[in-house]
This record gives C-alpha cells, structure tokens and sequence, in this order.
C-alpha cells in the first residue's frame, strides 16, 4: 500500500469514557460485514473482565478501509498501571483521537496521556464523547477542553460512541488531519513491538509497526530476525494483519501495522518497546524500558490440593502477560503458594480476578507489599519484598524504599483535604499547577488543578486510591510514576497469637507509622478470631519489644452453679479447680486460626 494512503492512529482516553464503544462503531463504519447484532458489546476488548469493568487490558490492533484509505487504529490500556504500554502504542501512530466523555469531563489519565502523545510529536484531534446523554452541558465541556487542553472550538468533534452519530465526519478528519507515515523502504527493517500475545497454533504473536523497511515471508523460506534489545533471534510461521481477527498476508512494509508469529514458546523474549530488525547491527527505536513489578503479593490456593492448578493457571497467564512474574514460597500456616510482581493494584486486581474466573482457582492474597534495597553492614546489596526476607537487624547498615512522583488532577475545591492526605502519607509536596490558561476570565464551573507530590509507593497501595476518591466525591483522578529508592526507617513488626509467632501476618512499615498499624491489626483479629476455653494474647512486637496487645478473651463456664446453699469455701474450691484446668489447657491448648478470620485480617 502507498504510504500516502496509511493513517496510524490510537485513542487516547480516561477509563471509561466510551474508547471501546467508539473503537466498535468506528469498526462498524469501516467493515460492513460487522453486524452489531452479531457481536458483543466491544469487540475489541476480549476477556470477560474488561467486558464488565469497561477498561482494556490487553491492547489491540484492526486495520480497516475508509474511502480508499487503510486506517490503523492501534487500542492503548486505559489504566495507570500501564502507562508504559500506553506511551509504546502511541509510538507507533502518527496521531491520537483525544477522547473526552461529555459527562465526566477531563480526567487526569486524560492529560497525563496527552502530554505523552505531544511529547512523541503525535497530531490531536479533539472528540467529545457520548452527546446523545441528556441534561449535559456540550458547551461547558467543549470549553474545558479549549481551556485545559488548547483547543480551538471549531477543531472539536462531537461524536457518540453509543448511536454511531458523527463517526463518519470523524473518519474524514483522521484522512485529513493525521500525518501519512514516513518510511523508508530501501532501508533495513525496523519494527516496534507494541503488543504480544500467546497463541495455542503459531506460539507467541508479536504485535508490530513497520518503521523501516519491509518483511516478506515465503512459505519454507523463512528470513532470520533478531530481536535487538533481547540479543535474540527467530524465524516467522507466519505474517499478517489484524482484521480484527488474525489474517495472513505475504509482505509487511514501512507504514503498516501487523502481526509476525514467531512460533516461539517464552512470551519473556519478546518486550513491549523492543525492536525487530533483520540485521543485528541496526540501530534499536527509542524509549525502551524493561518492565519491571513495582507489587507485590503472594497467591495460596484455598485448598492444599489446588496448588498444582494454580501453577498451571499461573504460567498460562504468563504466556500473555510478560510483566507477571512469580516464584515458589511456602508457608506453615498456609502451605504453598506464589509470591507474583505485578505492575501496580489494578494489574493485581486483575490476575487474581482471571484466576478465580477463567482458571477456576480460589484464593487466599497477601497483603501487597513493595520492594525494598537493604544495605547491609558488610556492603551487600540485598532486595526484599518480604518480612521474612529482612536481614537481622543488627546486620543492616541502611534500607532503601520506593517513591513515585504522584499526578493528582482535581476540582480545586477538594485541595486542601488531599493535601491533608498526602502528607499524612509521607508525601512531600512538589507542585500546584493551575491548568485553566487564563485565570482573570474564569468560565468554567470547576477550576481544574494538578497537584504533584512526591510519595513513598508503600503508601500508595494502601488503599489511598479509594481515599482519594472517597474525599473528592469521586472526581479527582491520579497518575504515578517512579523516582528512585530513597532511605528509610523500616522495621519488620511481628504478629504473635498465644506467644506463637504468625509469619504470613508480619509486615514491613516505617517505625512511626508502625504501632498505629499494628494497633488497628490486633483490634481486627479480635474481632474474627474465634474464643477459645481460655484467654488467647495478640501482640504485635518489633525485634522483641512488644508495641500493641490485645486479648480474646476465653469462655467461661459458671461451675458453680448446680451448688445451692452450703459454706462459700465448696465455691471456692470449684473455681480453683476451673482455673487449673484452664492453665493447663493454656499451656497445650492450640489456636487454630480459621481461614475467614485470616482472610478478614488480610483484607484490613
């Protein structure tokens, strides 16, 4: 195909504000074999869970056919969590629909990714999504748009996503507006891996843009291709296109987005921002990074006897996902399961829910935790994620946590109160940005801030996220991304129940905020564990100095009531005989902690 006659575009949005949707009708537009009765609702979002939580997960690409045109729409996750895969997809398009939702307004997963697409030099064209909602006001939020965005009025399309309105005005404005990609044929090939996926018949597919250059592929005479940042190589079964489905064709040229099946088994290879070339010495694309878990938590089947399932369910998932990692780890209480990294709690969230869905699996998770650099006092460089790995403490000479450079985009009336939160969470402030251009002529019904602190990551997955929301009625909205590893004052608190330490419930924390949490902790296992006939002791300790106690208290029969009348000391005597009883029992009684009570701790 001319490369005149390609137009490379993504969209870029805020969770749900109708990507998916318009993604379909565009599809729709374009290929008129879709019918809408025949499909599901967004068909290009695959799995069940994105389905129902209205968010893509895993990327995807369709080539389609407009007035002579081939269009590319390459899909980019709409979650925080992926902001790497995002800023790769949008590497490979020349141009971006900037998507709005008409009744939400700009979010911050909005601006964060737009300042990314003007960064890689990608054209905008501003969309305003969902009109056909009533009672909302299209004026007010085009103006936001020209506001926080700098847009001019004329250059903004009001489409919907739901009724297919104005999508063919869209179209044309992509033919018009978005740049024809610049390659070079003659030159070496110079692919981009934005995507990969596993496939049962032609092994990992790789999802690529064609910079430079071409590939053909002739049946029984495969070229050889190396993967540049990997240092490795392979040959193709097989090439083609996304239509959506997969479709063999014979050549690849610069300009064009496809598919190139590796028949490799290990998706590990194969990188989202890595570089396919036909000769070694090519020069790789810019802005690689290897992915790399910021989480992490330990998944233990509920049932010892799941475990060999949720290892085959694991390296399943694996196949698609190469930023999921997992390894061995064992636990007296639990038994065996897999500590996992993941990219943040979304990405968590959502393994653990394709677990309990698709592979059948029921689960016990950990709390998450983050990773830390221990220095010890010999000038070993240790990296733990969990309490049990934490060297001695005489040993250490330094521990090292995470911190992010934590986005906050908010109405600026809720300020004040995420200031309040952020610094109760360590955060330092950095910034207040003021995003609306032109103050003095204030329009707008909000006033639109960004809000940039610098915050540890351990305070980040803890629930900060449904704090923020709780706080600002659901309309502030966050992105992250890390800085370095900077020291701490980190001690390991151990739980113990009846003097028997509990390791799968020890944590890691900064020694102020330490007792604080352990309170809260104990008070909660009061609550679900169950009593016994005698009293049971929590305690939360660092090293062996105890910092929190509370007690279950035990059952008490009353023995003394069948005695009617007669002297006190028959009382007496009977009570003694009580308490002996229950000092033995104490002694070689044991606590059994049921798995709903540890799963309710778990949860805090």
């Amino acid at each position: 195909m001319n490369q005149e006659k390609i137009r490379n575009f993504s969209i870029i949005a805020h969770i749900d504000h109708g990507k998916s949707t318009l993604a379909d009708r565009i599809l729709e537009a374009t290929n008129k074999d879709i019918k809408r009765e025949k499909m599901k609702s967004r068909i290009l979002d695959r799995l069940d869970l994105e389905q129902e939580k209205g968010i893509t997960i895993k990327l995807q690409a369709c080539k389609m056919n407009w007035k002579g045109y081939e269009l590319n729409l390459i899909d980019t996750p709409g979650h925080v969590d992926f902001s790497y895969e995002v800023s790769r997809s949008l590497a490979a398009c020349e141009s971006a629909i900037l998507l709005v939702d008409a009744s939400q307004g700009i979010q911050a997963q909005t601006i964060s990714n737009t300042k990314k697409a003007m960064d890689l030099g990608l054209t905008l064209i501003p969309v305003l999504n969902k009109i056909d909602l009533p009672g909302i006001n299209i004026q007010e939020r085009g103006q936001e748009i020209e506001e926080l965005l700098g847009f001019s009025k004329d250059e903004i399309i009001k489409v919907s996503g739901k009724t297919g309105e104005n999508i063919s005005i869209l179209l044309d404005t992509i033919i018009s507006k978005a740049p024809a990609p610049k390659g070079n044929l003659g030159k070496p090939l110079k692919a981009l891996i934005f995507d990969s996926f596993y496939d049962e018949h032609r092994g990992v597919v790789v999802a690529v843009r064609i910079f430079d250059g071409e590939i053909k592929h002739e049946h029984g005479k495969p070229e050889e291709f190396y993967i540049l940042q990997k240092g490795e190589a392979f040959k193709p079964t097989e090439i083609g296109v996304f239509n959506p489905e997969l479709l063999e064709t014979n050549t690849l040229q610069a300009g064009e987005v496809g598919y190139i099946a590796t028949g490799l088994k290990d998706i590990s290879y194969f990188t989202v921002g890595d570089t396919i070339s036909n000769r070694k010495d090519t020069e790789p694309l810019p802005g690689y990074k290897i992915p790399k878990p910021n989480i992490f938590a330990t998944f233990f089947p509920t049932e010892p006897d799941e475990y060999n399932n949720l290892k085959i369910s694991l390296n399943k998932l694996a196949l698609n996902d190469a930023s999921l990692t997992f390894s061995d780890q064992r636990s007296n209480l639990l038994g065996s399961g897999f500590r996992c990294g993941f990219l943040g709690l979304l990405h968590m969230e959502i393994i653990q829910e394709r677990l309990e869905r698709e592979y059948d699996v029921s689960l016990i998770v950990t709390a998450p935790t983050v990773e830390y650099q221990v220095t010890t006092s010999e000038g070993e460089e240790v990296s733990i994620q969990t309490p049990q790995e934490l060297p001695d403490p005489a040993l250490i000479k330094e521990i090292r946590e995470p911190w992010v450079r934590l986005e906050i985009l908010t109405p600026s009336k809720y300020m004040g109160d995420l200031m309040k939160l952020c610094q109760f969470r360590r955060g330092n402030y950095v910034n207040t940005k003021y995003l609306t251009q032109n103050i003095s002529d204030m329009k707008m019904k909000d006033q639109y801030i960004m809000l940039e602190y610098d915050i540890p990551l351990a305070s980040l997955i803890s629930n900060f996220f449904d704090q923020m929301k709780n706080l600002t009625s659901g309309y502030a909205s966050m992105e992250y991304d890390f800085i370095d590893f900077f020291p701490a004052d980190i001690v390991k608190v151990s739980v113990v129940v009846n003097h028997e330490e509990i390791p799968a419930l020890s944590f890691l924390e900064v020694r102020e905020d330490a007792r604080l949490k352990a309170v809260k902790l104990l008070e909660e296992m009061k609550r679900v564990i169950p009593r016994q006939q005698f009293p049971i002791p929590l305690q939360a300790a660092i090293n062996s100095k105890i910092i929190a106690r509370e007690d279950v208290s035990a059952f008490r029969k009353d023995v003394t009531a069948k005695l009617y009348g007669g002297d006190y000391s028959r009382k007496k005597k009977l009570l003694e005989k009580q308490k002996k009883g229950k000092a033995r029992l104490k002694r070689i009684g044991k606590v059994n902690l049921p798995q709903e009570a540890f799963l309710a701790i778990l949860k805090t």
